[in-house]
This record gives structure tokens, C-alpha cells and sequence, in this order.
């Protein structure tokens, strides 16, 4: 058994010596590859994530993850132990001198994505969950911290306890809670179908609303089994949100006049209006 776990461990490109057995793949992050595995020091089953260092830009990646997991602890969010070098060398603050790192964090047994591709949930349980998931975010913004990629593949699911835990932080930011952050979200990076209308329009300009529009998004999903905006491309995506909700703000008005004149509606009405896309 060993012998096919370090297999599938070299096979992955992990390298953390003998401490952790029984590796299986369980999926990827935004910033690396995340297998499981069996931590023979504590007997726990835990997720391993994967950082590859290659460059200036991935250093600075990996450091501000790991900077703001290590600040996070709440029951619904993804607790991470502890964070390993190469062979499972502990960084001790020497974090720059590696070349890969691992993040060791708590086990879940599924994801909120693969819970709804069996079905829609109850009312019940889309109401548990929500309730998790803004509890977890409060507590996250209440960080100065922005997930920035919230999706239901990234909010994790204990089936035994129904307990809910957001994850994989890999493109969140800490922010100064006055002001817009600055930070550009390059195309490909983020799932377009949970992005707000902000983000799709100024992508280097938003604040912790985005967060708040894809919890929005995510609630949608459970309670109708299907994704509430899904666009092909940014220009449809924000077509679909325009045929929703209506704009109330004149300054939205006028950028949207400006960046897509021939996609408005002259009388800003909404031809299937939210109340009508949702159970009742």
C-alpha cells in the first residue's frame, strides 16, 4: 500500500517524504493541484495542496495565500494546519528559499458543485447552507480579506454534519476596508458566472460586494438547480444580468451607455425580472 501511494504521490509531483500515505487526487486550486492523503503523525485524513514556485509573479501568489489562510480560523472556513516545504521541512520563516510548498488543511468530503450536480437541494438545506456561507464570509470580510473566486466548487460540504466551510483562497486579497481595491482579475481566473455586474465592467476597481453578488448567485443555484446568469463570454453574461435586474443608479446608467450602448434597453426594464427565475 505504500509503495502505490508514493506512486501516486511521485506521479502528482508531490514530495513530502514519509510522514503522509494514501494520496488520492481530489482536485485542483486556483494556485495548484490538491490530492489527499492520510497524515501518519496525527492519524487524520487531510487535503494537501500543491504550490509550485517557478517565478517572481507565483512567489508572490503562494506568500499572499498563505499569509491570509494563516490569519483565518472559523468554523466555516477550510482550517488549515499547518504549512510544509519539500520533504515536509517546516518553513520556519524561510518560506522564499523553496521551490514548492504545501498547504496541509482539513478534509471535506464533497463540494457544493458535485452536491448539486445530484439534484436540487431542499428549501431546508438551501437555507443551512446560505446561512454558513454569509456567516463565513462576514467573518472573512471582517478580515479585510476578499475571496474573489467564490463558486460552489470552492464551498466545501461535511455530508455527515452538513457543516459548510469556504475554501480555497488562492486569488483572495486583504484589503483596506475604506477604499476599492486595485487588483486586476485576468480573464480565465475567475468563473465568469459568478462575477457582478462591477467586476465584468471595472475589473480592477470593486470591493467586497463582489463577494456578496456570487453568495447571491450561489443561493439562486440551490434553490432552482441551474445557474442563475450564464453567459458564454463577459458581453452575454452581462446581457443576462441586464434582462434581470434592473439598473437603479444613474452613474450605472451612464457606463453602460458608454461601454455597451447597443445592448440597453431604452426603457431600462427588465424582461424577466428576478421574482420570475426563482420558486416561490
Amino acid at each position: 500500500m505504500a509503495e502505490k501511494c508514493d506512486c501516486i504521490a511521485s506521479m502528482y509531483g508531490y514530495d513530502l517524504g514519509c510522514r503522509f500515505v494514501d494520496f488520492r487526487p481530489l482536485g485542483v486550486g486556483a494556485n495548484g493541484l490538491v490530492l489527499s492523503a492520510v497524515d501518519s503523525k496525527s492519524c487524520r485524513k487531510v487535503a494537501v495542496k500543491k504550490i509550485t514556485i517557478s517565478d517572481a509573479r507565483s512567489m508572490k501568489h503562494a506568500f499572499r495565500e498563505i499569509k491570509i489562510i494563516r490569519r483565518l480560523d472559523h468554523d466555516n472556513v477550510v482550517k488549515v494546519y499547518e504549512v510544509l516545504g519539500p520533504k515536509g521541512a517546516d518553513l520556519l520563516g524561510e518560506f522564499f528559499k523553496f521551490n514548492t510548498v504545501y498547504i496541509v488543511q482539513e478534509f471535506m468530503e464533497t463540494d457544493l458543485a458535485r452536491l448539486l450536480e445530484q439534484g436540487t437541494l431542499t428549501e431546508d438545506h438551501a437555507k443551512l447552507f446560505m446561512y454558513q456561507l454569509l456567516r463565513g464570509l462576514k467573518y472573512i470580510h471582517s478580515a479585510n480579506i476578499l475571496h474573489r473566486d467564490l463558486k460552489p466548487a470552492n464551498i466545501f460540504i461535511s455530508t455527515e454534519d452538513l457543516v459548510l466551510k469556504i475554501g480555497d483562497f488562492g486569488l483572495a486579497r486583504i484589503v483596506d476596508q475604506h477604499y476599492s481595491h486595485k487588483g486586476y482579475l485576468s480573464e480565465g481566473l475567475v468563473t465568469k458566472w459568478y462575477r457582478s455586474p462591477r467586476l465584468l465592467l471595472s475589473p480592477n476597481a470593486y470591493t467586497k460586494a463582489i463577494d456578496m453578488w456570487a453568495a447571491g448567485c450561489i443561493l439562486a443555484e440551490m434553490l432552482t438547480g441551474k445557474m442563475l446568469f450564464a453567459g458564454n463570454h463577459e458581453l452575454e453574461q452581462m446581457q443576462l444580468i441586464l434582462e434581470t435586474i434592473p439598473v437603479v443608479h444613474e452613474e450605472d446608467k451612464e457606463e453602460l451607455l458608454k461601454v455597451m450602448p447597443t445592448f440597453i434597453n431604452s426603457t431600462w426594464e427588465v424582461k424577466k425580472p428576478l421574482r420570475k427565475l426563482l420558486p416561490k
